[in-house]
């Protein structure tokens, strides 16, 4: 009576697709439950004070086309999207991952297969039967077998490879994300770039022109060798660092190429200037239990975590017995011409128990193992929403104080452009040296440059803030969100397996 009952309770197991999986519980996120609010965060740019307003949409909702309004730039997104290497090789492993889910899958399922063969074989005389010592067996029929999952080991691996997958089509997502980003970022150091070397030229016209009155008078003995050579010094100067800027132009322009994969268009939009970016200034950040949902790098890190935790259940399940069926049914004669005459028919069913006794530690290694990683997984899951949170502060924080800090940027250049003037007026009236004019286009220059740089970090912080905040996935502001293992290429041959079909079965 023992015995049934426990025939029972396994067949009731299996029937229930019972696993030895530990009970999945989502690990407290270790970061505060809010971001900062005080100091340079106080100051956020308010909804409306912009020229454009995020109207209160959270950065998923808005698609990088509203987000970005230089056409050039949009061009160059698209291109991108549908050429970057990277991205491809995204797309690639998530193909990979899908046959491997498929396969873990496929071994739930009873396999049967067709055979048909002949076996041809000598006995010595003395020990064959009649005197025969050929003889001839020829079979026809089908095998089938079946490991029947009492206690969820294949279950347990197919769910963790069902994780795998899904972890993986949230890696193609978060890299789509982090390309438009890295577009945009770069395609706005090109600019940057472009300005610095506007400013670099119009210092060179002028320090050529300084050093041409400076050598004129030089020449007719009104000017002393020493103006004469720091005016040539500033040209010289101005020469070196608008080859360097060039050269650094150059090689931005060459990673640029490198990002969308192919040389670019010469059929270009027209685009605008780095001052002239009107990119959304007021996307709200929510809280950080939001990034939960919007982040895929922390969807992918859970899917690793979850992952993990089927692999326990297998690692447990290979303690118990294995049960298999295996069986064949067909014909069987020693001629070809008798396989399929009445008699011929056989059949063998041979159900089979392996019960682990011995394994010299194997599966307690396995289950250690296991566990092990299981909790690698949940250390990197925290990291990963630390990491975001991190993310999302600091661009919280340099959101609060660039715009304070570009308006006493454009205050010194000005005053440094004023200043400029006098000391070249006081010069040119026997008041000053060159000295001071030397001193004056030097610090107007430095802060020409400083400029620049806030300018387009600023640029490139609210990039990189509305990438933090999980936006950059759809294109276009009310679209539904495509699936995380959709094809990059929305004309691509290769159709994308919505999350939803790879769960059912």
């Amino acid at each position: 009576m023992h015995k049934y009952s426990l025939m029972a309770v396994a067949v009731a197991l299996f029937a229930a697709g019972c696993t030895m999986e530990p009970k999945y519980e989502r690990p407290a996120a270790p970061v505060s439950g809010a971001f900062p609010s005080d100091g340079v965060y106080a100051t956020q740019p308010a909804p409306g004070a912009g020229a454009r307003t995020a109207n209160g949409q959270a950065a998923v909702e808005i698609g990088w086309r509203d987000f970005f309004v230089d056409q050039r730039l949009q061009r160059l997104i698209d291109i991108a999207l549908k050429n970057n290497r990277d991205l491809r090789v995204s797309v690639l492993n998530i193909e990979a991952s899908r046959a491997q889910y498929q396969i873990a899958r496929a071994a739930l399922m009873p396999t049967i297969d067709a055979v048909a063969s002949q076996t041809k074989q000598r006995t010595p005389k003395d020990l064959s039967f009649f005197g025969k010592t050929i003889s001839n067996e020829y079979s026809v029929g089908l095998n089938a077998s079946w490991e029947i999952d009492f206690f969820g080991r294949i279950r347990s691996l197919k769910d963790q490879a069902l994780a795998q997958y899904l972890a993986t089509a949230q890696a193609r997502k978060a890299a789509e994300i982090a390309l438009v980003a890295s577009v945009a970022d770069q395609y706005l150091t090109v600019l940057a770039f472009d300005d610095s070397l506007k400013v670099t030229q119009d210092t060179l016209k002028t320090a050529q022109e300084s050093y041409r009155i400076t050598k004129l008078q030089y020449d007719t003995g009104t000017g002393s060798e020493l103006d004469l050579r720091q005016a040539e010094t500033v040209v010289e100067q101005a020469n070196a660092n608008l080859q360097s800027q060039a050269r650094l132009r150059a090689q931005a322009e060459n990673a640029l190429v490198l990002l969308i994969g192919e040389p670019l268009p010469t059929d270009m939009p027209s685009g605008l200037t780095l001052n002239d970016q009107d990119v959304l200034t007021d996307i709200p950040a929510g809280l950080p239990s939001d990034l939960l949902t919007r982040r895929p790098d922390i969807m992918e890190a859970e899917q690793n975590l979850l992952a993990a935790n089927a692999n326990i259940g297998a690692a447990r399940a290979a303690f118990f017995p294995r049960v298999s069926l295996t069986g064949s049914f067909g014909t069987l004669s020693p001629t070809l011409g008798g396989l399929f005459k009445p008699g011929s028919a056989a059949w063998s069913f041979a159900p089979q128990i392996t019960l682990p006794i011995f394994e010299g530690g194997q599966n307690r290694a396995n289950l250690d193992l296991a566990n092990v990683e299981k909790n690698i997984q949940i250390a990197q899951y925290e990291k990963a929403i630390q990491t975001a949170f991190r993310e999302v502060a600091d661009g919280l924080a340099a959101r609060g104080t660039y715009d304070q800090q570009i308006k006493a940027l454009e205050r010194d250049t000005f005053a440094e452009q004023r200043r400029l003037d006098l000391s070249d007026l006081r010069y040119r009236n026997g008041v000053d040296s060159y000295l001071a004019v030397l001193t004056a286009q030097t610090a107007l220059y430095d802060a020409q440059q400083l400029l620049i740089t806030a300018r387009v970090q600023r640029l490139t912080n609210l990039v990189d803030l509305y990438k933090a905040l999980g936006g950059g996935w759809i294109e276009h502001a009310g679209e539904q969100p495509r699936p995380a293992d959709a094809p990059v290429d929305y004309g691509a041959a290769s159709a994308p397996v919505a999350a939803s079909a790879a769960t059912s079965g």
